[in-house]
């Protein structure tokens, strides 16, 4: 019988296989752990990742949405979901996704992804004259 330590083990070992560009193996072991706790929305982002990176982009657009519907504040996961809609050639589903993850966390490749327009050195515009 799989204990808690079991699962955690299981999540850390897909981890590294998601690392090691093995997605299926990471699956693999994230089915037990999501199995166990369907709820834990880490490991549902994890399995997401990997089945992005299998080229399986429904399974991936329905964990990313699994995260978003528990997590809507989550800017990686808004990020991945535009990447998987990007990839499955649906661009103005992906638009609105890589905003809202440009708009939650202004990181650069965020940003750049939502073509919101910086200012010349890479900052944001000065503010307009009152």
């Amino acid at each position: 019988m799989p204990t808690p330590e079991t699962y955690v083990i299981d999540y850390r070992a897909a981890e590294h296989l998601l690392d090691a560009r093995d997605p299926r193996g990471a699956i693999q072991l994230l089915d037990a752990v999501i199995a166990a706790y369907p709820e834990h929305t880490a490991a549902r982002l994890l399995r997401a990742r990997a089945f992005f990176l299998g080229a399986q982009l429904r399974a991936a657009e329905m964990e990313f949405g699994y995260v978003l519907e528990r997590e809507p504040d989550n800017a990686f996961a808004h990020f991945a979901l535009a990447r998987t809609l990007e990839r499955a050639a649906r661009p103005e589903e992906a638009r609105r996704h890589f905003r809202l993850a440009a708009a939650l966390d202004p990181r650069p490749d965020f940003v750049a992804a939502a073509g919101f327009e910086r200012g010349a050195e890479g900052g944001s515009p000065p503010p307009e004259p009152r």
